[in-house]
C-alpha cells in the first residue's frame, strides 16, 4: 500500500484508549540527517567577526579563550526556555572550512586591503579545534544561564559567534513557542503549518524542527520530513475544491485518489452545508479554516455524529496562536487536532530571542584571567560556568544553582551542560529527534505550573554559588584589573 494513503488523524483527546493514526503522512525516514545548507556557511558571519580575527592574528594573540551564549531577559509572558539548534551547531563547527573562493572574495574586500598574504593561508588551513559544552536539545532553562559553552583559540571562539546565535536564537525562539501552543491543547495535536508564512525556505526547514522538539507531531513542510524524519500532514486547499464547478465534484475526485481515508476541506463557501454534502463520503477528518471555530466545531460534530461518523476528526486551522487554542480546549471545543501557521513559524507575538555571546575568561601563558562586561543594564558574569538543577520529591524543577565550572564544592543538584565537542571532535551522541522531542515535553511538564502560565512571567528560580556571587562582586567593582588565577 501507498504509505502517503495512510491518513487517519490521531483520535481525540477525549478518547485515549483508541489507536493513535497519522493522517495524510509519510513514515519517518530513520536516522536521516542530511546537512542542512551549503558549505558557504564560512562566510555566514559578521564582518567584524572577520576583521577581529585578522587584528588578532596580526597582533600573534594566542590566548584561548571561553565565550557562553545565554538569554540576559526572556521574551514577554515567558517564564522559561527551550533549548533547540545544537545539532545544527555541531554540523557547523565539525565542517567548518574556508574555500579557495570564499578567501578570494575576503581578500577583495576594502577592509582587508594592506592584510598580509599570512592571514589568508590561515583561513585556508582553519579548523574548530576547541571545546564545547551545552544544554541537550530539549532542556528548559531560564534566563542568565549558559545555553552553549566555547573555549577555543581566540580568533576561533570570535569566529563563530555569529552563527551560534543566529541558529540558537531562532530555534529555542520557535521550539518555546511551540511548547506554549501544544500546552494550550490539552492533549490533542498540533501539526506545524507554517513554511509558507516562514522568513524563506530555510526558516521554515529549522522551524519545522523546532516545532517538533516543542512538542508538534508533525508538520505540513516535506523537507523537513525528508531531511529530519518529522512526519508529515496535509489534506487539500480551497483552490482544489474551486477547480471543479461543484463542491460535490471536488470531494468526489479527491476521494477517488484517496479512498481508504478521505480528508476535505470544508469551508471554502459554507461548511455546514460542505459538511452534509461530504457525509455519503465517510471522510476520515475534515478540516475548518476560517470561521466561528468554536461554533462551527459543535455544529459539524452533532452533523457528523448524527450521520453515524463518530469516528470523523475534526482538524482546525487558520491564524490560530497559543491564546485562541487555549480558549478553544477550555471550553471543550470538539475539535481533535489543530494547524497552527504564521503565529508559530514566526513566533509573532514575540518574533525574536535576546540571545548573546559572550567572554567569560581568558587564558594567555597558562594564566587564567576572568571577564566581565559593566556597561548599565548589561552586567555579566565571569567564568565558564555549570548549571545544577535541584528537584522536588515529585519530580518538579525547585532551583538552579548557577557555578562556576571549576569550583571544588559541586552544588547539589543535576549538572546541565554535557561535553559536546572536545579539542573540535564529537564526543556527545545526538539523540534522535524523536527522543529529543520525547525529552522536551517531559521537562516542561517538570515546570511548577506558575510557569507554564500563557499570560505572566515569573522570575526565574535561579541561585549563584556563594563562590560565582563573591567573584562577581570583586569584578564589577574592578572591571578593568580582571582576576587572574595561575
Amino acid at each position: 500500500m501507498n504509505p502517503a494513503n495512510n491518513y487517519t488523524f490521531p483520535t481525540r483527546a477525549a478518547e485515549p484508549q483508541q489507536e493513535r493514526l497519522l493522517w495524510l503522512t509519510i513514515p519517518n525516514h530513520a536516522g536521516i540527517c542530511l546537512p542542512l545548507f551549503p558549505r558557504d556557511n564560512a562566510l555566514a558571519t559578521d564582518l567584524y567577526e572577520l576583521t577581529m580575527a585578522a587584528a588578532y592574528f596580526d597582533n600573534k594573540e594566542s590566548s584561548e579563550a571561553t565565550f557562553e551564549l545565554f538569554v540576559r531577559n526572556l521574551p514577554r509572558k515567558r517564564s522559561y526556555l527551550v533549548a533547540a539548534g545544537l545539532e545544527q551547531v555541531v554540523e557547523y563547527l565539525r565542517d567548518l572550512r574556508f574555500e579557495n573562493e570564499h578567501v578570494e572574495f575576503l581578500r577583495k574586500q576594502q577592509s582587508f586591503k594592506g592584510i598580509t598574504d599570512a592571514f589568508f593561508q590561515y583561513l585556508r588551513e582553519f579548523r574548530f579545534t576547541g571545546d564545547v559544552w551545552a544544554l541537550p536539545e530539549g532542556t528548559v532553562f531560564f534566563a542568565n544561564e549558559p545555553i552553549l559553552r566555547v573555549t577555543a583559540p581566540i580568533i576561533q571562539a570570535q569566529v563563530v559567534e555569529t552563527y551560534l546565535l543566529s541558529t540558537i536564537n531562532f530555534e529555542t525562539l520557535i521550539a518555546t513557542k511551540a511548547s506554549r501552543v501544544v500546552q494550550s491543547a490539552r492533549g490533542r495535536d498540533v501539526v506545524e503549518f507554517g513554511a509558507r508564512r516562514a522568513h524563506g525556505p530555510e526558516a521554515a526547514l529549522l522551524a519545522a524542527r523546532s516545532s517538533y522538539v516543542g512538542g508538534c507531531v508533525g508538520t505540513s513542510n516535506v523537507l523537513a520530513g525528508y531531511r529530519f524524519g518529522i512526519p508529515i500532514y496535509g489534506t487539500m486547499a480551497h483552490s482544489f475544491v474551486m477547480n471543479y464547478e461543484t463542491e460535490e465534484e471536488a470531494f468526489d475526485r479527491f476521494c477517488k485518489t484517496f479512498p481508504s481515508n478521505p480528508a476535505l476541506l470544508l469551508d471554502t463557501y459554507d461548511t455546514l452545508r460542505a459538511v452534509r454534502k461530504a457525509i455519503h463520503l465517510k471522510p476520515s477528518l475534515v478540516r475548518l479554516d476560517s470561521g466561528d471555530r468554536y461554533d462551527l466545531s459543535v455544529k459539524v460534530r452533532r452533523i457528523l455524529d448524527d450521520a453515524g461518523l463518530r469516528k470523523t476528526r475534526i482538524f482546525v486551522s487558520g491564524d490560530l496562536n497559543e491564546f485562541i487554542i487555549d480558549e478553544l480546549t477550555s471550553k471543550r471545543a470538539p475539535i481533535d487536532a489543530f494547524g497552527v501557521g504564521t503565529e508559530l513559524v514566526t513566533s509573532r507575538d514575540e518574533p525574536a530571542l535576546q540571545g548573546i555571546y559572550k567572554i567569560v575568561e581568558t587564558r594567555r601563558n597558562g594564566e587564567l584571567s576572568f571577564r566581565v562586561k559593566t556597561s548599565e543594564g548589561k552586567r555579566t558574569l565571569p567564568g565558564a560556568k555549570q548549571v545544577y538543577r535541584k528537584h522536588s520529591p515529585n519530580g518538579e524543577v525547585v532551583e538552579d544553582v548557577l557555578a562556576l565550572a571549576s569550583e571544588n564544592e559541586i552544588p547539589r543538584g543535576e549538572p546541565l551542560l554535557v561535553e559536546v565537542l572536545n579539542r573540535g571532535k564529537s564526543v556527545y551522541s545526538m539523540p534522535r529527534l524523536k527522543a529529543i522531542r520525547e525529552a522536551a515535553i517531559k521537562n516542561v511538564s517538570t515546570l511548577p505550573a506558575k510557569f507554564r502560565d500563557l499570560n505572566s512571567s515569573y522570575p526565574a528560580p535561579v541561585v549563584l554559588s556563594r563562590k560565582l556571587r563573591r567573584l562577581s562582586e570583586s569584578l564589577w567593582e574592578s572591571p578593568e584589573q580582571p582576576r587572574r588565577v595561575a
